[in-house]
């Protein structure tokens, strides 16, 4: 049966004035039915999160917040089977990967943010003057407001909850904006968020497209007080115009073409599978998968031909099914982009490893959005599918000489989110990582995350950083507080200080 998806504004669930269908990229079937916001919707949205603030979430404490963000993981958890059926019926992704990846972060999401805002504090000083004043300066925090969060359709439970967690501990309201293409679970975490106990008004969902729809009227909205949003570059550049007239602060995570170095003294069995994990992972739609892979040219023939190997033996096939590797990508219009890419690659000059196309599929699938993992080399990185994301199950195999090179190529981009660095000598593995023009650098692994590092990219990769005390940055407004010590009677009310002012 298709499901019906509403949006959720000030604790109640409300009917749009239209509505849109979302469809499987498996097999191109109904998915479910969702109810699109209209100007009225956001408005209300925006009104209940204010009023929230207003009122007694605006004066919970910390230890109830952190203690309300573990009873979010709990229920999380307790609802697992049905977030992983929502995420998976959405995305199209095996079965393994979304258990795995996106609802197990999701409950640890919640819980690395309320241990963190019970563990973070503020500098706090003891002021002496010249003069004799005394006064004890310290800061606190204070919550950001109201936070828009809009975030994409490649990780939807586990970026969605990523940015509400830590927004929710300390103290703001959230209005959700999920993709079009993934709305499911945002509105699954509305029911779990009630069943945890969340006040009505501090998260909200509303749903619909981008420009002309829920994105545009909520991140034009004069009532917010920021914006975090995962997804396109082009996206982040015109949510940082629509906010600029009230110079509202954002967090942006956005695109990346990533590169991986692998130098000839690599463990070749360890790199060439964490190659195949950092290009084919979520058939290629996370934000730090590999799209440019610099080979030194010793190797260069062995690594590319063990990759394509490795890239002939992924199965796609439904979700559920054992032996599942790959799934498809995330909608036909996406499949459209990723393959003009690789049309123009061909009339580029690329030599075609493996991949290129549509795969063989069921007749019963032939309505998903299906592509085969695709290698290539022979292009360098003045070409347009060295230098654009594709965002997909693709990568590019391009050799070098030396460790100058490498880096030079490396950071020949616009973008500046992640890198990963392959070699046994562990001097040039520090070295190199710390010369990547990236947010984020590995060396001999990828995609291993601690939630309290920091999460971000430079370049058209984004604005700020995410993770662990990072998040305090965006989501809290710090206020210092000035207390003198000094007896009014002893230091002499109205007395005047050595800069001829006078002073109380």
């Amino acid at each position: 049966m298709t499901r019906v998806l509403r949006n959720y504004v000030g604790g109640e669930f409300v009917d749009g004035t239209a509505t849109f269908e979302k469809v499987s990229p498996v097999d191109g079937g109904a998915v479910a039915t969702v109810h699109e916001a209209d100007a009225v919707i956001v408005d209300a949205a925006v009104a209940a999160a204010r009023t929230a603030l207003n009122g007694a979430w605006g004066r919970s404490t910390v230890a109830w917040r952190a203690a309300l963000m573990r009873r979010v993981a709990d229920r999380i958890e307790e609802r697992f089977d049905d977030l992983l059926a929502a995420e998976v019926a959405d995305t199209g992704k095996p079965v393994p990967l979304a258990r795995e990846l996106d609802i197990a972060r999701a409950a640890a999401n919640f819980r690395a943010a309320a241990d963190m805002i019970v563990s973070k504090g503020l500098d706090s000083y003891l002021t002496e003057t010249a003069d004799g004043r005394r006064a004890l300066n310290y800061a606190v925090r204070k919550p950001l407001g109201v936070v828009a969060v809009i975030v994409p359709w490649n990780l939807p439970l586990l970026l969605l909850t990523w940015k509400v967690a830590p927004a929710l501990a300390c103290g703001n309201a959230v209005v959700v904006k999920p993709s079009e293409e993934t709305p499911s679970s945002a509105t699954l975490l509305a029911e779990i968020m009630a069943e945890a106990g969340v006040p009505d008004g501090v998260y909200n969902v509303v749903h619909g497209f981008g420009s002309g729809s829920a994105g545009e009227l909520l991140t034009t909205h004069q009532d917010i007080d920021g914006v975090t949003f995962t997804g396109e570059s082009r996206t982040g550049s015109s949510i940082m115009k629509a906010v600029a007239p009230w110079v509202r602060p954002v967090s942006f995570e956005l695109g990346g073409k990533n590169a991986a170095i692998v130098f000839d003294d690599a463990d070749l069995d360890r790199t060439v599978a964490g190659l195949g994990r950092s290009i084919f992972t979520n058939t290629g739609q996370v934000c730090l998968c590999t799209e440019r892979v610099y080979i030194q040219r010793g190797v260069f023939d062995e690594v590319a031909g063990r990759l394509a190997e490795l890239a002939r033996t992924l199965n796609p096939g439904r979700p559920e099914a054992p032996g599942t590797d790959i799934g498809p990508l995330i909608s036909q219009k996406h499949r459209a982009k990723v393959l003009s890419y690789l049309s123009l690659a061909a009339q580029q000059g690329a030599e075609c490893l493996v991949g290129g196309g549509v795969p063989e599929i069921p007749d019963e699938l032939a309505g998903g959005a299906w592509i085969q993992p695709t290698l290539w080399t022979g292009l360098d990185n003045a070409t347009a599918v060295m230098r654009e994301e594709i965002f997909g199950p693709v990568a590019g195999l391009v050799p070098f000489d030396s460790e100058a090179e490498a880096v030079r190529l490396a950071n020949d981009t616009r973008y500046g989110l992640a890198a990963a660095v392959w070699t046994q000598d562990i001097d040039r593995g520090h070295r190199v990582a710390q010369r990547m023009n990236v947010g984020m650098a590995w060396v001999n692994t990828w995609y291993l995350r601690d939630l309290r590092s920091p999460f971000g990219g430079v370049g058209l990769s984004g604005v700020g950083r995410e993770g662990g005390e990072h998040s305090l940055h965006f989501y809290t407004s710090p206020t210092n507080v000035c207390v003198s010590l000094n007896d009014l009677a002893d230091s002499g009310e109205g007395a005047v200080d050595t800069l001829g002012k006078e002073r109380s």
